[in-house]
């Protein structure tokens, strides 16, 4: 008797395909390759997992099908393309800024295994098409962050870091989990189409209840104000690399997820989670940049900023519109590549004075590290919205989508933090340029010798973000190709 096998669409698994064997054979070599050789081996065979999870990403983008449904849980359409490509991206930086991170050698293998592990739970949490697989994902990439924010296990801050991301993070999905339980029993359904055309006779109560607690689950992964609460803690506590790396990635893939999520899902109540998107857009900038402008550690600061940034990444999808739609994924591109590249200089500073970087530590780098120096300012004007950076036309079109939704009043809000974010960036700036190094006594054994990986980081990270301001029409091409299957309410 003919028995039935289901079609698998192996070319649509490939990124995660690849991702999760190349994370595979790290463990095991880390148990056969020699202590010295295992940050080489594991590191190199991690920049070729991602390089060829990002080949896979761009041939799907590239084909020319408007949407590959793998499983009913799983779209690989062309926005999960596009998130999966800036993902590995930024993995992929990161592998560079973590190459001479200063940890105990015999962890290597398992520090670049999560790397991959969390990349490829992100991939996956892009491309959900239900609320199963939404909470998958999320767990997935959740649980390999827990683990990385604390691997460097004799620094107690790290530890520290570690344990308030699992509790703040448990807490914030479980209460996305009990959204998911809330919309499914007001309309009996998980796939997010589904949903949308259960939603009309559906239990209001139940389902604007659910949608509230997915919004507070999303928001806490966006690091968006009012549940940004672990954001500054841990960003400061975890390894550098791993702080820039959630810093960016984290951010692509819980913005892509939300507007794909409320768009396909949640049409019916566009008008009540834009306005909930304006307001917490709102909060996330008067949070982040009024905290912002009081710290003197550099991490910290940058943490701030991040949530800041999470109002300005929330306003094109409060817009609810394809313009927005098109802003968010732009805006996403150089963003993430400033975030990698300002944290790699923070580690850079760090390995060398082998303290934790502060304002006054960063006196004179401008003239002592011209390279470093010239890249941090870059990142800081970058950060304001200024050229010669993408986030410049990024803000642009975020504010188009606003006045295209007829809503001035977040423009102005979003104008007036701008320039209250420029006195803390332009410190950076003025302390690595314009004032005078303190005497210290150098580190045993003297600076670390130069860090090639960290400095290509760097260097790539600038040229991204440079590169996005002059390549803004085919990036802008490529966004709108992404959005092009989401039906937006207004």
């Amino acid at each position: 008797m003919a028995v039935d096998t289901p079609t698998i669409d192996w070319a649509g698994f490939s990124p995660y395909l690849v991702l999760l064997a190349g994370a595979s054979v790290i463990l095991l070599l880390a148990l056969f390759v020699p202590a010295r050789a295992r940050n080489a081996v594991s590191a190199t065979l991690s920049g070729l997992t991602l390089a060829g999870a990002g080949a896979a990403s761009i041939t799907l983008f590239a084909i020319d099908e408007r949407s590959r449904d793998l499983v009913a849980a799983l779209s690989q359409d062309r926005l999960a393309d596009l998130a999966q490509i800036v993902v590995v991206g930024a993995g992929l930086l990161s592998v560079l800024v973590s190459y001479r991170e200063p940890d105990a050698e015999e962890r290597r293998g398992d520090y670049y295994a999560l790397l991959l592990s969390a990349v490829a739970g992100m991939a996956f949490f892009v491309a959900a098409n239900n609320l199963i697989s939404l909470f998958l994902g999320l767990e997935w990439f959740s649980i390999s962050l827990y683990i990385l924010c604390a691997i460097t296990t004799d620094r107690t801050r790290a530890l520290e870091a570690g344990l308030k991301y699992l509790v703040v993070g448990s807490f914030g999905s479980a209460i996305l989990l009990f959204g998911s339980a809330l919309v499914y029993g007001a309309t009996g359904e998980i796939g997010f189409s589904a949903i949308a055309a259960e939603a009309a006779g559906a239990d209001q109560f139940l389902l604007v209840t659910g949608l509230a607690m997915l919004l507070v689950g999303l928001g806490f992964k966006a690091s968006a104000a009012p549940f940004h609460q672990w954001t500054p803690d841990v960003y400061e506590g975890a390894p550098t690399p791993v702080t820039g790396f959630m810093a960016a990635a984290t951010k692509v893939a819980a913005l892509v997820l939300t507007l794909r999520f409320l768009t396909t899902a949640f049409p019916t109540e566009s008008e009540l989670w834009t306005i909930t998107l304006g307001a917490v857009a709102t909060a996330s900038l008067a949070w982040g940049n009024l905290a912002a402008l009081v710290q003197r550690n550099v991490k910290r600061l940058l943490a701030y900023s991040s949530i800041s940034h999470a109002g300005f990444l929330l306003m094109p999808v409060a817009a609810g519109n394809a313009l927005g739609g098109r802003a968010l994924l732009y805006y996403l591109i150089p963003y993430a590549a400033l975030s990698i590249g300002s944290f790699a200089v923070v580690a850079a500073r760090e390995r060398e004075l082998a303290q934790p970087v502060t304002l006054e530590s960063l006196n004179g780098l401008g003239w002592e590290r011209p390279v470093h120096g010239a890249a941090m300012a870059t990142f800081m004007i970058g950060f304001i919205g200024l050229p010669p950076t993408g986030l410049f036309l990024a803000k642009f079109y975020a504010f188009s989508a606003l006045y295209e939704r007829g809503w001035i009043w977040l423009m102005v809000i979003g104008a007036v933090f701008t320039a209250v974010s420029i006195y803390y960036y332009l410190g950076i700036v003025r302390a690595m340029y314009m004032r005078a190094p303190r005497l210290a006594v150098a580190p045993a054994g003297g600076s670390p010798p130069r860090d090639v990986a960290l400095d290509a980081a760097i260097v790539g990270s600038l040229v991204i973000a440079v590169g996005t301001f002059f390549g803004v029409d085919s990036l802008i091409d490529v966004a709108r190709d992404a959005v092009d299957l989401l039906t937006f309410p207004f």
